[in-house]
């Protein structure tokens, strides 16, 4: 027995009953941790350094029950004195480590990594304010710091210490650690997260995320991606970048040496494998590492460096395939400029005259993903459509040098905290019927016994009502924000971004509002959610986030059509937020532009909980597609095929498609007088313009095919009990898309971890 009263007792003077959620939640947070702390860490020759900028944790305390067993009892004692282990959540500060799906993903691995025993830690940066909190005004994204280090955290200081030497000063870090327990694994990995103990939150300008970028002692670790638009916040990325990989580098050599390695037979001890490009300057960090401090010539800690480092895609969008100035590397860390200009002039005599794989181009510009490439033993995509387009098209030359290095790793999601936390009515529904073997096989086909199983059918059709009556509570309880809770809950959540096209579905939107207007009611009310943030630096991002928004405003207060349509924009969407909105989601809008979308998470966690996938052709859709039939999703638009060819024949004309019938007036009402009422001129006629003229990730080419797919969509949700049915064949199929297969991939094809 816990006995949680005792330890209240001892914590507080008084018992659980009289506590209030942040006591209790404490209380929690301290026996956990008094168990993982008491757990050994997961053993064996070889260790995984996973470095990644994000790691998107989320809250920890149900997830960290659930791994360790304790989560029924906590659960069921907590009850017996009258509160409830999501009411406690409520009081913990969700971790601001990371933004998006690359963060998430990272976060769901670490669970896996540890959950298969494998030897393996993640390493990042201890973030102080992270990306930023937002928040809405005058119909606009505004920003605040996030201040989740004020609040009882996960964190364990350790006595680690490195030296990290800049070319104008050296830093000393500090290393603080989460544990990271594996599912009934009895032991633990770290997630190990570098600071400095001068960082400064004084320094923010008061009622901004705004800073001294130059100030690097007492700025380098507040903000996740700080604004790079200028300068000086180039140099600081790559102020953090480097001191994340060389405190990552030098604490891998240390553990490495500690277990027996002679450094000679580093790639015996140790793989890194990099999460995008953000940690590439480990590469030459390495480098230096060796040849400096161990005496390694430079040939063989080259060929060291190459059989330890492998390195993880995750776009094919030139803006997030990383590029430098030379001389800013030069400003910043001129020894690794120094590596980086030989590296080059090895691939260079390599391969002389091929410019497209150069490291360094001729405006001196480094290309981080060919460092990757050249001098890392692996690369992988993280969708099979993705890895394909590295292979042909973006990628292809090197490709054809290198192809015994490509691999596709799709991605998955851990099913402990996307079903099993965060879905629990749904998890015992599972349970009750094929038993708890998927906890650790993820494999859920034997649901298929049930397709037509009417019982089974309406307990799952029960089970979403009881989410969105959730959903529904949460934002009128945070937010003050009423929906109808019999709505139709359609929902795309995610970073803001031309690409992922919150545009089409705000034009869409629009073809609704008319249709209401014009007395063609649907047969349910529909409630469309948005969540995610915007670069601060991005501005057609955030004209997308205020269109929305003016729409959402517009609705509200048009009593034709505020009964039938809602548009909500969730504030500072986060893990915490998802979680209430994909179990309670029935449609989930996936629908980027084919080819750009590497993979996707996010669809995997709506089809585990069991919305219907309207989708593009694009990332994991279309394994998606495949597991669980085109019968069950709601397939559109053009192919990837065509999207690279009108790309790379400059093809695309946004005027033809906007001279449509259908579409000019949609476009057209973004600059109405209407919407005008409740939005800012600016904006608006901006984000015209780019939509009439440029349309760059082409919103307009699928939107009429989307338009009729959505209203397809609604017409067959009036059938509940097959769309139930098709609900259920979608978290039936969900399996293949566990983090837990594409570890055992990684491990099987890139690591090679013993455990």
């Amino acid at each position: 027995m816990l006995n949680l009263n005792e330890r209240a007792q001892a914590q507080f003077e008084k018992p659980i009953s009289e506590l209030s959620n942040a006591e209790i939640y404490k209380v929690l947070l301290d026996l956990v941790q008094e168990k993982t702390n008491a757990m050994p860490a997961n053993q064996g020759k070889r260790k995984l350094y996973y470095i990644s900028a994000e790691f998107l944790i989320g809250k920890l305390l149900s997830n960290n029950l659930l791994n360790l067993g304790l989560y029924d009892e906590v659960a069921a004692e907590l009850k017996a004195n009258g509160t409830s282990l999501a009411e406690v959540e409520e009081a913990e500060a969700e971790p601001s480590l990371g933004n998006g799906g690359l963060g998430r993903l990272a976060a769901c691995f670490l669970d896996s990594i540890a959950t298969l025993g494998l030897n393996g830690d993640g390493v990042g940066l201890n973030y102080h304010f992270g990306l930023f909190r937002q928040y809405f005004e005058n119909n606009e994204q505004s920003y605040e710091p996030d201040e989740w280090l004020d609040h009882p955290t996960w964190l364990n200081k350790s006595d680690i210490s490195y030296q990290v030497p800049f070319g104008k000063f050296t830093l000393n870090s500090t290393l603080y650690e989460i544990n990271v327990p594996g599912y009934n694994q009895g032991t633990i990995n770290k997630l190990r997260l570098f600071d400095l103990d001068s960082v400064n939150p004084e320094i923010i300008e008061e009622g901004s995320i705004d800073f001294d970028k130059t100030d690097i002692k007492e700025n380098l670790t507040l903000f996740l991606y700080p604004d790079d638009s200028d300068r000086n916040g180039n140099l600081l990325r790559i102020y953090q970048q480097y001191f994340m990989v060389s405190n990552a580098a030098q604490l891998a050599i240390q553990e490495a040496i500690e277990r027996g390695s002679n450094i000679h037979d580093l790639a015996d001890y140790v793989v890194i494998q990099i999460n995008d490009t953000h940690p590439t300057f480990v590469i030459p960090e390495l480098i230096r590492l060796l040849t400096t401090v161990h005496g390694i010539d430079f040939d063989e800690a080259v060929e060291i460096t190459q059989n330890v480092v492998a390195f993880t895609n995750h776009t094919i969008l030139a803006e997030a395939l990383e590029k430098w100035p030379l001389s800013d590397i030069h400003e910043v860390v001129p020894e690794i400029a120094e590596i980086i200009v030989a590296l080059d002039e090895r691939v260079d005599a390599a391969f002389p005259g091929n410019a497209a794989v150069a490291i360094i181009d001729k405006r001196d510009t480094v290309h981080m993903a060919s460092i990757a490439i050249h001098y890392g033993f692996s690369i992988n995509g993280v969708a099979a459509l993705h890895t394909e387009i590295l292979k042909n098209n973006e990628l292809n030359h090197f490709y054809e040098i290198y192809p015994e290095k490509f691999s596709n790793k799709t991605n998955g999601i851990t099913f402990r905290r996307w079903l099993m936390a965060s879905n629990p009515e749904l998890s015992q529904f599972i349970d009750d019927r094929i038993g708890t073997r998927w906890h650790e096989d993820a494999d859920l086909t034997d649901l298929l016994a049930f397709e037509n199983d009417e019982e089974a059918l309406l307990d799952l059709l029960r089970i979403k009502e009881n989410n969105k009556e959730a959903l529904a509570d949460h934002l009128h309880r945070t937010r003050g924000i009423v929906i109808d809770r019999h709505s139709i809950i359609d929902v795309q959540i995610k970073r803001i971004h031309e690409y992922k096209r919150q545009q089409m579905l705000a034009l869409y939107i629009i073809y609704k509002y008319h249709q209401i207007k014009a007395g063609h009611i649907p047969a349910t009310p529909i409630t469309i959610i948005f969540g995610g943030k915007a670069a601060p630096a991005y501005t057609i991002a955030k004209d997308i986030i205020h269109l929305i928004l003016a729409l959402s405003e517009l609705i509200e207060n048009d009593l034709d059509v505020a009964p039938y349509l809602k548009v909500v924009f969730v504030d500072n969407y986060n893990v915490s937020e998802a979680e209430y909105l994909i179990p309670a989601a029935n449609i989930s809008e996936q629908i980027s532009l084919a080819s750009k979308e590497a993979s996707g998470t996010g669809n995997m966690k709506f089809m585990l909980n069991g919305a219907l996938t309207i989708m593009t052709w694009d990332g994991a859709n279309v394994e998606i597609a495949e597991h669980v039939g085109e019968e069950n999703i709601y397939p559109f638009g053009k192919s990837s095929e065509e999207i690279v060819d009108l790309y790379a024949n400059n093809a695309y004309d946004p005027q033809y498609y906007y001279k449509q019938e259908r579409i000019k007036p949609l476009v057209d009402f973004i600059i109405s007088d209407e919407l005008a009422a409740y939005g800012i001129p600016e904006r608006l006629h901006r984000l015209y313009k780019d939509i009439t003229n440029k349309d760059y990730f082409m919103a307009l080419i699928d939107l009429e095919e989307f338009i009729d797919v959505k209203e397809k969509v609604y017409s067959e949700y009036e059938d509940r009990l097959d769309w139930t049915r098709r609900s259920l064949i979608n978290i039936a199929n969900a399996g293949f898309f566990s983090a837990d297969r594409t570890i055992e991939e990684y491990n099987k094809d890139i690591w090679h971890l013993e455990n």
